[in-house]
């Protein structure tokens, strides 16, 4: 296991430190332009519209626009963002913080676009609903079978198999640690737990999701806040040390700036997932009246993901003392922290905190696989086949080598990205010019924009737009 892990240590080294960082700021910085500063310039219409959302219902056997925002956000807001920061911040300095700041806030128009292109896009789905994401729009935009599949088999792989075997991998040690049961009891319960909801279907999992994820988010995030209040006085420090440790070069300090730099970007993106191809699958189910309204409301997701959950970890690691010399990282750093903080209870409460973030993730992340299996085959043997690989890596995971795992997280996740993020870079005229349509039509005061492809200089592929005039809109 050790060489795997060391070729794949290479291949990532690579990948970042060459190819993926300048990919992710150079493109991120080109749709930030030609969007208007859309992450900034939008932000009021974002908050609308996932407020306005999440008092709707979607039609049955429709997914609504914030429950396809709880499926991506409970992909995003996994055990990236509390074991993820722990590590980053461990590996990385305080400083990596500042970078998974800056990627959020320059990969928010990366995840407009995609989004966008995802639900311009999307097709129906046998039975009612909506299927799409990167692997259709490469498709029927750019018109490449090969390039599409490469991709349907790169994300049903890199979230079916890969991440949620990373999730498990943090509940099993989170649990072990809390309450003594070992991760091979531990693989058994989570693998088990994921059959009876992923066989569930696509609908299922989003009204799992729909529950799940504000109940777990505002738990921790409650957590968070109370430790930083009891801190308040540390709080202007930690914030200084972030960034300032962000360009330093002295090592004793935090890190060189350019581990930082890359140790900020990748679980940053791991965490936010902006640009990587993921979140348009679930943009894409979501039955909206225009394709920018989820573009928006995936855009608002990478800064909730970012500048809240991923920052409340960084707080419950930096407003510790000595939490630099406490000998570990990931989750057992987390629960360390809170024990310091607020006592023993504390590492029950995150131990079941883990448990809610990581299974969301496991149940959003195959919902991205599931949405990518039909366009490699329609066979039910084939999806079936899917679902017992993605439960066997669940328990896989559990035991797994924790290296290993995040490597090989880190390496399907580059790969992914890139194939994605020049497709969409070829499509991305198409995002702007929806985002000006729908722009338009709110400043005549129009509540609900309607889409039409014509505005558009080319059509080809567009099978869902205009809607029927008899769809009831949400």
């Amino acid at each position: 296991m050790d060489w795997i892990n060391s070729i794949v240590s290479i291949a990532n080294d690579y990948l970042w430190s060459y190819i993926l960082i300048a990919m992710l700021v150079g493109l991120g910085l080109w749709f930030t332009i030609n969007t208007g500063f859309v992450q900034l310039t939008q932000v009021k219409e974002m908050c609308r519209l996932v407020f306005e959302g999440a008092g709707r219902k979607g039609r049955k056997g429709h997914i609504s626009t914030f429950q396809a925002f709880c499926v991506s956000t409970s992909s995003r807001v996994g055990v990236g963002n509390i074991a993820g920061i722990a590590i980053a911040v461990t590996t990385g300095g305080p400083g990596a913080v500042f970078w998974m700041w800056v990627i959020a806030m320059i990969g928010s128009a990366s995840g407009f676009v995609e989004s966008t292109l995802a639900q311009i896009y999307k097709l129906k789905r046998p039975g009612g609903g909506y299927i799409g994401g990167p692997a259709y729009y490469i498709y029927n935009g750019l018109k490449s079978r090969f390039f599409a599949q490469v991709f349907a088999v790169l994300i049903s792989v890199t979230y079916g198999l890969i991440f949620n075997s990373v999730q498990a991998n943090t509940m099993a040690l989170s649990i072990e640690k809390a309450f003594g049961i070992t991760p091979t009891m531990t693989g058994v319960a989570i693998a088990l737990t994921t059959a009876l909801v992923i066989c569930g279907g696509l609908t299922r999992i989003a009204k799992v999701a729909g529950w799940m994820v504000p109940v777990m988010a505002g738990g921790y995030l409650l957590i968070a806040l109370a430790v930083t209040v009891m801190n308040i006085a540390m709080v202007p420090t930690v914030l200084k040390q972030i960034v300032t440790c962000a360009f330093s070069f002295d090592s004793v300090t935090g890190a060189a700036i350019g581990m930082a730099m890359m140790t900020g970007i990748k679980r940053g993106l791991f965490s936010n997932e902006a640009g990587m191809g993921a979140v348009p699958n679930a943009a894409a189910a979501a039955d909206a009246s225009h394709p920018v309204k989820q573009g928006l409301v995936q855009a608002f997701g990478v800064f909730f993901d970012t500048g809240l959950v991923c920052t409340a970890s960084a707080m419950l690691v930096l407003l510790t003392p000595g939490w630099g010399e406490a000998g570990v990282t990931g989750i057992a750093l987390i629960q360390h922290n809170l024990v310091q903080q607020l006592g023993s209870w504390s590492e029950v409460f995150i131990s079941i905190t883990v448990l809610f973030f990581a299974f969301s993730s496991i149940i959003g992340n195959y919902f991205y696989g599931e949405m990518n299996i039909p366009f490699l085959s329609r066979s039910r043997l084939t999806l079936n086949t899917f679902r017992l690989c993605v439960i066997g890596m669940v328990f896989l995971g559990s035991i797994a080598s924790l290296s290993l795992v995040w490597n090989l997280a880190d390496l399907f996740m580059a790969l992914m990205a890139i194939v994605n993020l020049v497709a969409i870079t070829l499509l991305g005229k198409r995002a702007y010019i929806a985002l000006e349509d729908y722009v338009a039509q709110r400043k005549r005061g129009i509540a609900e924009p309607e889409f039409d492809p014509k505005i558009l200089p080319n059509t080809h592929g567009i099978a869902c737009w205009p809607r029927a005039k008899d769809d009831e809109l949400n």
